[in-house]
């Protein structure tokens, strides 16, 4: 994923500067003194020299994918932001040649604070948010003489450039549907001994419930479905799902109509211990 960003900065340079002719080389290397040493044309350098988790941009806990199987509704873990931290260097034989390198590439990358879909290559392009940057912040790279020295070359003038990514490591799991819920209105009065208000009698119980609507073992989509007798309805999804809510425990008729053909009634236990919901034309 790295190597796509990588990719992404080299053509997002290539265009916006813009560069032709190979007059200009862009590379990502460690800027040693045997590397600058070598260097034999005017070059554009992206050194990858940091990358850590964002914690401020940190999401905890489960979110549902909207995957449905045999096995229930899918859900995964929060994907990671990670930050790649940058330094952009220019290295030419004239420190103007130098300078006007650093302002081209300055304003191509001020031009784009958030990569764009069309821009990325690979598997960037499946990024699960809108990549951010930020090129010149004042808190990165505070004191680029360590650098340097670390790198054993003559300290030039660096330039931070932050690039915000999604790291999705988890593997999708799969928990069991549920089909029926309850939620009961009940009567209280205060306790003061705890402070708090106690139930005093259950006035009712009350049920959802969910299932799929098929007609030859495929989704029905838009097929209407209520409950006779209760003024309860709703339509089906594109997967031909439905839920209802708002329905007392016992025997009930749940009846469907599709855009196109008969109504069908199906006898109803609220609630089913089995949960068995769907409706098979």
């Amino acid at each position: 994923m790295i190597d796509a960003l990588d990719e992404t900065i080299r053509q997002l340079l290539i265009r916006e500067m813009p560069v032709t002719d190979n007059e200009i080389d862009i590379a990502f290397d460690m800027p040693k003194r045997e590397w600058s040493a070598r260097l034999s044309r005017p070059t554009i350098n992206l050194f990858l020299y940091d990358i850590r988790e964002n914690s401020a941009l940190r999401k905890f806990g489960w979110e549902q994918t909207g995957n449905v199987s045999d096995e229930g509704i899918g859900r995964k873990m929060a994907p990671l932001r990670v930050d790649c931290h940058y330094i952009l260097t220019a290295w030419a034989n004239d420190p103007s040649d130098e300078h006007r390198l650093l302002a081209r590439s300055m304003m191509a990358l001020f031009r784009h604070p958030d990569l764009t879909r069309d821009m990325l290559v690979d598997r960037l392009q499946s990024q699960a948010f809108d990549i951010r940057t930020k090129l010149a912040a004042h808190d990165k790279l505070t004191n680029p003489a360590e650098v340097w020295s670390a790198l054993d070359n003559e300290m030039r003038p660096s330039i931070s450039y932050v690039i915000t990514i999604t790291m999705d490591p988890w593997a999708e799991e799969f928990d069991p549907m549920v089909s029926t819920l309850s939620f009961g209105i009940d009567q209280t009065q205060p306790d003061p001994e705890t402070n708090t208000a106690k139930p005093i009698r259950r006035d009712s119980q009350l049920y959802g419930f969910g299932g799929q609507v098929l007609h030859n073992d495929q989704p029905l989509a838009s097929a209407e479905v209520r409950v006779k007798g209760r003024g309860i309805a709703t339509v089906t999804d594109a997967d031909g799902r439905y839920q209802l809510r708002g329905l007392p425990a016992g025997e009930h008729t749940l009846i469907v109509t599709p855009t196109e053909g008969t109504a069908v009634e199906r006898p109803l236990t609220i609630p089913d211990a089995q949960g068995k919901y769907d409706i098979q034309f």
